[in-house]
């Protein structure tokens, strides 16, 4: 297969794998009766019935297409294809009525954790939330209202992927530096509250307008405060929305002095030395760590940076004041760096200098994981 063609045939099969089918109680009649066959052979015949309904193969209906007004339940195609899948390959009866019963499970039964809403009857449909620790994001989703207007913010991807995570919908989502407005975008999307803190007043502004202009489907609280991180009282600010946690913290400090973000002493990218910028975002982490929920998760994205010829990795120095504190490290993930705006149109150039200097082009950050000890 050519790789053109590969290409093309991965993206089949992903948009197919994505589509979704309307079944109703009837399927997991159907399903039910199986666990009653005797004959591995007819068993798999009833199921490649079944599958080739979902997929589309079959006019036949056996009356298990039906809608969600009847009871009926909408489902991936390509995670349930994947179990029948599953029955079909079995070399024995009671393997494949293992992989029945799990199909009913997925039509029948919702099992959630503490603190996410992923069905793990279903998990196969949740092929889009990343499990390793190397991250490849080709682009940046500029779908709704996302841009890439602001210096310095990250990918909707990033908060998209821990909010799904590690909250469920309804809960709070706490961002003490909330740029462009990109985590409370996000929450919006998701249905979660959200509260971000932005230290310049210009750009918290233009933030809140983006994220006013996000459709609103859960009915969800977004709210932008400008001020300091370090100094602000976040237990009355939660007090004003009627609650005393956030369920998750994303953090996504400036990369101490690469970008200047406003001209205030207090904001972290105007700190004179390596020592006292790690001490002022400690101070940040002593000031949201009595808010976050005990045994619940904060994310930290940061990446490092070169001076006078000497790589400074502010992602481990940041972790390690983390870890001072009351925090287990979960995961440390590897994302990939695209260019900024300072680098873009001149890869060439910055090779060029890399070979000249010995030194290698950023092409990574950092995300750590924590979780916050009961």
């Amino acid at each position: 297969m050519k790789l053109e063609d590969k290409t093309l045939f991965d993206s089949i099969e992903r948009e197919i794998s994505g589509r979704e089918v309307a079944l109703n109680k009837r399927a997991v009649e159907y399903l039910e009766d199986l666990l009653e066959a005797e004959d591995l052979s007819e068993l798999k015949g009833a199921v490649a019935r079944l599958k080739g309904i979902v997929s589309g193969d079959s006019e036949d209906t056996l009356g298990v297409i039906g809608n969600e007004d009847a009871g009926g339940i909408r489902i991936k195609i390509g995670g349930f294809a994947e179990v029948l899948d599953k029955i079909l390959l079995s070399q024995t009866i009671e393997r494949a009525k293992h992989y029945v019963n799990s199909a009913i499970k997925m039509l029948s039964e919702e099992r959630t954790g503490k603190i996410n809403d992923i069905n793990l009857n279903r998990w196969r449909d949740y092929s889009d939330i990343i499990t390793d620790s190397l991250w490849i994001l080709p682009k940046r989703d500029t779908t709704g209202v996302h841009s890439a207007w602001y210096w310095g913010n990250f990918v909707p991807q990033i908060p998209n992927q821990f909010i799904r995570r590690y909250t469920k919908r309804g809960e709070w989502v706490l961002d003490p530096f909330l740029g462009s407005g990109t985590t409370l975008i996000e929450c919006k999307r998701l249905g979660r509250n959200g509260i971000g803190v932005e230290i310049n007043d210009e750009v918290a502004r233009r933030a809140k307008e983006l994220i006013d202009k996000e459709t609103d489907l859960y009915g969800v609280t977004t709210e932008v405060i400008v001020g300091n991180s370090r100094r602000l009282d976040f237990k009355e600010i939660l007090k004003k929305s009627g609650i005393s946690k956030v369920q998750l913290i994303i953090l996504h400090p400036p990369y101490w002095d690469i970008i200047k973000f406003s001209d205030k002493e207090e904001d972290l990218s105007n700190t004179k030395s390596l020592r006292e910028f790690i001490e002022a975002f400690g101070e940040v982490v002593d000031n949201i760590y009595p808010v976050l929920e005990n045994g619940r998760f904060m994310v930290l994205v940061i990446g490092d940076k070169y001076s006078r010829g000497e790589w400074i990795p502010l992602g481990f120095y940041l972790m390690e004041e983390v870890l001072k504190r009351n925090f287990l490290l979960k995961s440390i993930i590897v994302k990939n760096f695209e260019d900024t705006r300072a680098k873009k149109n001149q890869k060439e150039l910055w090779r060029y200098r890399a070979l000249v200097g010995g030194f290698y082009v950023f092409k990574h950050e950092y995300i750590f994981l924590f979780q916050k000890k009961r």
